[in-house]
């Protein structure tokens, strides 16, 4: 059998019709960028997540820098994020001359652990960017909770988690990307909702970011030739809004299809020792970016594991192997070995197993039979 880690492919060929018949409509239309099919994917991606201002842009890393340029942070201020992630959370941050401040994750969720975050707090910290990681939101409420005690933004990293929902203690709902002061997403090909090239982008309720985000994406100008501020060039062509508006109307069925094979997995592993699969807590639900495994024995067992995956022909990742603080590029004695020991502990146990909206019940058997076999071996 054929195992796919993403099938893009398999995907397109549902909706290759429609597709094709957009995709054809802008090149003959000659309106490549900022066109009607922008336009249209914008509102309609704002109607979905429930937000007032949806700024698309060329990528999820420019959605974060873009959201940080907004803020008018100052050079030293200090950015309390997860180490535990894909570079572009820090690199944003570096970038401008901030500084990346590395908290420790929740043992659950693994994502960014509330807990920790108020003794990484100093004069010198504006800012909380949560990852929403593998498909599942962080608790945004006692993170909010904290940065309204302190006076801090909220950035949301929701790269790997468009559609999923949090419900917050007082009965109120949302959409990952919108439950702080500013949501940022990533349309990269394998993402849940994702173009044929890249794309990304920002979204906000507040009035006065929603103008200063579409100003910063557009050069840091409201009118042509015009610049109020330092902007940069970030925008999402015709094309991949077209293909993205088509997507986003299968979002909800993509991610329904995510989930049911996210329980075949968990049923076939269930009781397994020394594995953990992936907890939803009851406030959140999960829309499964990635389908990602612990196994307890550590980098050794977790390694060959993926080496006799790969040899039956069975692709698997790690997300990640190495956490950002002990990155070349972000060594620093403010946070080092040792310092986020859970973090640490699962980049040498976690392997995430193929995951897409094309998955069916022969192959996650298939899959599933196989990693058994071979971590019994």
């Amino acid at each position: 059998m054929q195992i796919q880690m993403v099938d893009v492919l398999g995907q397109y060929r549902k909706i290759q019709e429609e597709v094709d018949r957009e995709v054809l409509k802008v090149i003959t239309s000659g309106q490549f960028i900022n066109g009607p099919w922008v336009q249209s994917f914008k509102a309609n991606l704002a109607e979905y997540l429930g937000v007032k201002y949806v700024i698309p842009c060329g990528n999820g890393t420019d959605a974060l820098q873009v959201a940080l340029m907004a803020l008018d942070l100052k050079p030293g201020d200090e950015v309390i994020t997860a180490a535990f992630t894909f570079v572009a959370t820090a690199e944003v941050i570096a970038l401008l001359g901030l500084k990346p401040v590395f908290v420790d994750i929740d043992p659950a969720t693994y994502t960014l652990d509330p807990a920790k975050i108020e003794a990484a707090i100093t004069p010198r910290t504006r800012c909380i960017i949560p990852v929403h990681l593998y498909g599942l939101t962080a608790d945004m409420e006692a993170i909010n909770n904290i940065a309204k005690k302190h006076n801090l933004f909220v950035v949301e990293d929701a790269a790997q988690s468009i559609g999923s929902d949090y419900t917050f203690s007082d009965g109120r709902k949302g959409k990952s990307g919108t439950l702080g002061d500013i949501g940022t997403t990533s349309f990269y090909p394998s993402k849940n909702l994702g173009a044929y090239g890249d794309g990304g982008a920002i979204f906000t309720n507040d009035d006065v970011l929603g103008a200063k985000l579409l100003e910063i994406c557009n050069h840091g100008s409201k009118v042509r030739y015009y610049h109020s501020s330092i902007g940069v060039n970030s925008r999402l062509d015709s094309m991949q809004a077209a293909v993205l508006d088509i997507k986003l109307r299968h979002l909800n069925e993509y991610n329904k299809v995510r989930n049911a094979a996210a329980a075949g997995y968990n049923a076939r592993f269930a009781g397994v020792k020394g594995l953990i699969t992936p907890h939803i807590p009851a406030n959140a639900t999960h829309v499964f970016h990635q389908y990602t495994v612990r196994i307890l024995e550590g980098r050794a067992k977790r390694d060959a594991m993926q080496k006799a995956l790969q040899e039956r022909g069975i692709p698997s990742m790690i997300y990640y192997p190495v956490p950002l603080h002990l990155q070349e590029a972000y060594l620093s004695d403010a946070c080092k070995e040792g310092d986020l020991p859970l973090t640490e502990e699962l980049t040498g146990q976690v392997i995430s197993l193929p995951m897409h909206s094309e998955l069916d019940e022969a192959q996650i058997d298939y899959i599933a039979n196989h990693f058994l076999e071979c971590y019994n071996q």
